[in-house]
């Protein structure tokens, strides 16, 4: 039996996240991405803070977000369409529903020219505790975003959307 173990092949070069910080791009690049990982769980624990006190689940908070951005784009969801955003069976999303609507978050809206569809909009009890409950955080971030310029925050815009699309990308290989 020989003492020698079989050649290793190298292991593959490590992201760049991981790899030591001993430029000033590589420890630029490092402190950005502390900064997007600290952003997402900041804004985790700001919902997960509003679950808490309104008794919601975690996954209500996400619906309401969903539905939320796409009422106030003009672009109202369907239950079915929910279930896909939130990565759930129709039944589980239509449970949500139910559970949000029985709470007043939520409301049923048959569509006026196709009867057979239903849009998911804010209850108006939904839309005041909203407003309640992040109407500071969204003053503070317009207080925050009149510090930038418009290219600035184009930057800014066209760099989170890239990450978001990185991080879907990740999902969807995973």
């Amino acid at each position: 039996m020989s003492s020698q173990s079989p050649e290793q092949p190298p292991a593959p070069a490590a992201p760049s996240m991981y790899r030591r910080r001993d430029t000033p791009r590589l420890r630029l690049q490092a402190q950005v991405l502390d900064l997007v990982r600290d952003l997402g769980t900041q804004a985790q624990r700001v919902a997960d803070d509003f679950a808490a006190r309104r008794g919601l689940h975690p996954t209500d908070v996400r619906a309401l977000i969903h539905v939320m951005r796409r009422e106030g784009g003009g672009d109202p969801m369907t239950t079915g369409e929910l279930a896909s955003a939130l990565g759930v069976s129709s039944g589980a999303a239509t449970g949500v529903v139910d559970r949000l609507e029985r709470a007043g978050h939520l409301r049923r809206e048959r569509d006026g020219a196709d009867r057979r569809k239903v849009h998911l909009r804010f209850g108006e009890h939904g839309a005041a505790v909203a407003v309640e409950f992040f109407g500071p955080l969204g003053r503070r971030s317009d207080e925050l975003m009149a510090r930038y310029d418009d290219a600035e925050l184009e930057v800014v815009r066209r760099f989170l959307g890239d990450m978001t699309d990185a991080l879907r990308a990740h999902r969807a290989d995973g």
